[in-house]
């Protein structure tokens, strides 16, 4: 089974996503370059910046290669809602290499259950306070 390997990255300086293609805004930024080892390159109009020119300016969310009920691909950081109204958010286990919410791994969540985002640990945070 192919899974497609996907990123999107939370810019915690201007408040806003470098979707999966990692496209950038005509001005400061032109691109965000991802390696295959995994470093963020920036791209402006004079100049190539690595990451350790800017920690902890970007978090990558990978995407955990399953869609919500209405098609939304699901990405690590996202707030989703079960069919039963319980609050959850996607984390990354490295212990077990799998993502999941709560005391549940996608192998369980993802077949057969009704998931829908309602946003992400950045944007929306106050949502987590629903947390049941």
């Amino acid at each position: 089974m192919k899974r497609e390997i996907k990123f999107r990255a939370w810019d915690n300086l201007e408040n806003r996503w470098y979707e999966p293609t990692f496209e950038g805004y005509r001005g400061k930024i032109e691109e965000i370059m991802l390696s295959p080892r995994g470093r963020l390159t920036m791209r402006t109009m004079t100049e190539l910046i690595d990451e350790s020119m800017f920690p902890n300016r970007f978090e990558l969310m990978q995407y955990t290669g399953l869609k919500d009920k209405n098609g939304r691909e699901i990405y690590e950081g996202d707030i989703v809602k079960n069919e039963y109204g319980k609050v959850m958010d996607i984390q990354y286990d490295p212990r077990s290499a799998a993502f999941g919410v709560g005391d549940y791994y996608f192998g369980t969540i993802g077949s057969g259950k009704i998931i829908e985002v309602i946003g992400n640990i950045f944007e929306n945070p106050k949502l987590l306070e629903e947390k049941q």
